[in-house]
């Protein structure tokens, strides 16, 4: 319904696989796996084998060499799981997130240890950033790293981990210094799942991403080689916020694409039931309200494939991130808000997706820095 002008005839081939793939694979195991809390880990195998891990990587290490071109191809991930109405747990996070900060930052040691399994599926990576009393402020953050001798010990605790359960490799948030800014002194080191001290608490019960691992972390004198530091010491903020851009930039694709397909489903809906006699479509309040939604998508379409194309050319700024997860994500909770509505007591039933994605919806406006913080980061660059 809503037209999208960026992507390429290679992307559109790429997009015929995908859905494939997802019709074939994930949409009838799905609700298994909503029933689990997880997808099993032995299916990333497959995700790896499509090729879908190995975008961004180098040839040498397995991959299809694609670095910052890659975006658009996991952009299409994003749009057909969004439109078929599943996920791949952790998957995003280990592509978009654990893939890159090893890329970027890593040794050749380190890429060589941990990228070529990555790529294959056989070690999936997350990010632990949040702790139990930070949340958003990651500066706050008391997960310590410090030194004895040639090692590291790391002491802490994180929750609300995407792919923690499924993870074998862990991008740790950690200060190793204090400093009057306190976003100075935060390092980052790779925890492998079978360290001494590591270990996982509870797969957290959400009210939506069923099948999404979310996980509490534990580090109690967890001892690392020095080669488990990525990146230089105390860099680590710099190094986030780099990286946010995109995460931030890919809720608001998600968002945008979940408030499309709402929308799609929702005159269908109105189209084919009837009340007081008539289709619901034909209520005047009916059309102006999806009318309303329609125009507001379109917006929204326009605003996230001009910063696509921005991204794919290494020109994104923080700021235009932040204005994007915004809008997107506060577009879908409107959409999808009156799309239930209109769908009556049936959009309430869990059995009809729409009442679904409400509840899938609602953590878009939090997670990858809450909305609050967004709009900071947008007063900030006004000079406010």
């Amino acid at each position: 319904m809503t037209r999208s002008t960026i992507y390429r005839p290679e992307h559109d081939e790429f997009r015929t696989l995908v859905r494939s793939f997802l019709e074939r694979e994930v949409v009838p195991r799905f609700p298994e796996w909503e029933k689990q809390g997880l997808v099993p880990h032995d299916f990333y195998l497959a995700v790896g084998e499509l090729g879908f891990f190995g975008l961004r990587a180098p040839e040498e290490f397995g991959g299809s060499d694609l670095g910052q071109r890659s975006f658009l191809y996991s952009s299409i991930w994003t749009e057909e799981c969004s439109r078929a109405g599943v996920s791949l747990g952790g998957a995003a996070t280990h592509v978009n997130l654990v893939m890159p900060y090893i890329l970027a930052l890593g040794t050749a040691e380190q890429k060589q240890r941990w990228i070529p399994p990555m790529v294959e599926g056989r070690l999936m990576g997350s990010i632990a950033m949040s702790e139990p009393e930070t949340g958003s402020d990651l500066a706050g953050m008391k997960t310590r790293a410090r030194r004895e001798g040639d090692r590291w010990i790391l002491d802490g605790a994180k929750t609300f981990i995407t792919g923690g359960i499924n993870a074998d490799l862990i991008v740790v948030v950690a200060r190793t210094s204090d400093h009057d800014n306190r976003r100075d002194g935060l390092s980052l080191f790779v925890v492998e799942g079978t360290a001494a001290g590591f270990a996982r608490g509870r797969n957290l019960e959400k009210i939506g991403l069923k099948a999404t691992d979310t996980a509490e972390l534990f580090f109690e004198s967890v001892e690392l080689r020095d080669d488990a530091l990525l990146g230089e010491e105390g860099k680590a903020f710099s190094y986030l916020a780099q990286n946010l851009v995109q995460e931030r930039l890919g809720i608001a694709l998600g968002a945008q694409v979940s408030a499309e397909t709402a929308l799609e489903i929702t005159v269908d809906y109105v189209t084919q039931r009837k009340a007081f006699g008539q289709p619901v479509s034909s209520f005047q309040n009916t059309k102006f309200q999806l009318a309303t939604c329609r125009l507001e998508i379109a917006a929204g379409r326009a605003l996230i494939d001009l910063y696509m194309l921005s991204h794919e050319r290494g020109e994104l700024t923080a700021v235009e991130a932040s204005m994007a997860k915004v809008y997107c994500t506060e577009l879908q909770n409107r959409v999808i808000d009156v799309c239930l509505q209109l769908h009556g007591g049936y959009g309430f039933m869990s059995d009809y997706r729409i009442g679904k994605m409400y509840t899938d919806a609602r953590i878009s406006r939090i997670y990858g820095g809450t909305n609050e913080v967004q709009r900071g980061i947008i007063a900030k660059s006004l000079g406010l």
